[in-house]
């Protein structure tokens, strides 16, 4: 679902968080850049590839800016993204933005990569793309490298293939597991996954979670007082300083007269030939029905679970009895499911083109009390072309239940 967010709702957190920005962009005011042998502010913590020209660009001749943010709960929240709004309404005064908030809870780069056709390039061209899910790669996902580049190549690739002159920047916030890798001197997992990804596509990055690290031993910062997974003020503070510093590095030259967009450069090969960057939802009614399925809004009061309001009138591919079986035809070189995965998630089976069944326990670690978005991959690395999926409920299951329950097939 598409947010377009004209002005975020400004509540205390906001404020305080808009406070301790205002001091900080007064104290560059003061200041100034920084001069000619100096460290810069945030050292390697912000680092710029390529370029922002495009966007600012559009931003400064037209008058008009399109910004999307795409990321699990950090972004769906209040958090940083109301303030770097704020920073680029502050940039550019005369600019009449919209701002697309495709933040999803406990969503990972792999789901990221199979709704960013419908949750971003669908509102139109756009100018900036803020990415984030090193977080939820990590804890939501446990992926692996692979994983993790499959999950963000395919939406960087796809968004650059989809539209050349796109911005995009990409940001690493934090959980205790990374933060401590950091501090011992070690890169995540998911960050240097993510970071290959930036590298090969000349990607600007800002890693908060290195700059924490830093700050904790400099002992100008705590964990406590950054917020935790979901930061607080302070920490999206943070995150807007550096970003804030981002544009400050690639805004200063002075637009040349004449200029125009130019189209990023997109490598010929991808990093990895089957991440997802073809990627895009089909919907479930698209499926045969052999028995066991039915099509439409779950009854979610007979349902175990709490369950966030977005999902509320979701029509689903549902089943919940062992043995329900249905085929779904597509084209391409893989396909998943994403589902809402609650205390009943059962176990399901898929076979490609008659091929062999491949089990997938669809109870997540956070499904005991919630039914929990996320992707599950039913076959990959396919050869291109058409191919059908056939999808069967197991008898066995490691929950209360066998139930799934699709939103929205993934196809790539």
């Amino acid at each position: 679902m598409v947010v377009f967010d004209m002005g975020a709702s400004v509540n205390t957190a906001i404020l305080r968080s808009l406070l301790s920005l205002f001091l900080y962009l007064a104290g560059c005011v003061c200041i100034g850049a920084p001069t000619e042998g100096t460290a810069l502010p945030f050292g390697d913590s912000v680092e710029l590839r390529g370029n922002l020209d495009n966007s600012r660009l559009e931003f400064e001749r037209t008058g008009e800016g399109r910004v999307a943010f795409l990321g699990g709960s950090i972004t769906e929240r209040n958090g940083y993204r109301p303030l770097v709004c704020e920073l680029l309404r502050r940039r550019f005064p005369h600019t009449r933005f919209t701002f697309i908030n495709a933040g999803i809870a406990s969503t990972t780069s792999i789901t990221g990569a199979f709704r960013l056709q419908h949750d971003v390039l669908s509102a139109g061209p756009i100018d900036l793309l803020l990415v984030e899910f090193a977080v939820n790669d990590d804890q939501d996902g446990h992926y692996s490298r692979t994983e993790c580049i499959r999950g963000m190549e395919g939406i960087i690739r796809h968004a650059r293939l989809a539209n050349p002159n796109m911005d995009i920047v990409m940001i690493y916030f934090v959980n205790p597991g990374m933060l401590l890798a950091c501090q011992e001197g070690k890169t995540p997992l998911t960050i240097e996954a993510h970071g290959a990804v930036a590298r090969h596509y000349g990607i600007p990055t800002i890693n908060v979670a290195r700059e924490l690290a830093s700050e904790i031993g400099a002992g100008t910062m705590t964990w406590k007082k950054y917020g935790g997974v979901h930061p607080a003020p302070p920490g999206n503070a943070l995150c807007a300083r550096m970003v804030d510093e981002l544009f400050r590095r690639a805004w200063i030259p002075p637009l040349n007269p004449g200029e125009k967009p130019a189209p990023h450069a997109v490598p010929a090969r991808p990093l990895d030939r089957f991440s997802y960057f073809a990627g895009r939802f089909v919907s479930p009614n698209q499926a045969k029905v052999i028995s066991g399925w039915t099509f439409g809004v779950p009854d979610w009061k007979a349902i175990p679970g709490a369950k966030r309001d977005r999902f509320n009138m979701v029509r689903m591919l549902c089943a919940t009895d062992p043995g329900a079986q249905a085929t779904f035809s597509f084209s391409g070189t893989a396909v998943g499911a994403y589902i809402l995965a609650g205390p009943d998630a059962g176990i399901a089976e898929g076979s490609i083109d008659g091929g062999p069944f491949k089990t997938v326990n669809l109870y997540h670690f956070y499904s005991k009390d919630l039914q929990y978005p996320c992707t599950v991959m039913l076959g990959d690395e396919l050869k291109p072309g058409r191919h059908t999926l056939t999808l069967r409920l197991s008898a066995q299951t490691r929950s209360a239940g066998h139930a799934m329950r699709i939103m929205e097939f993934g196809v790539n």
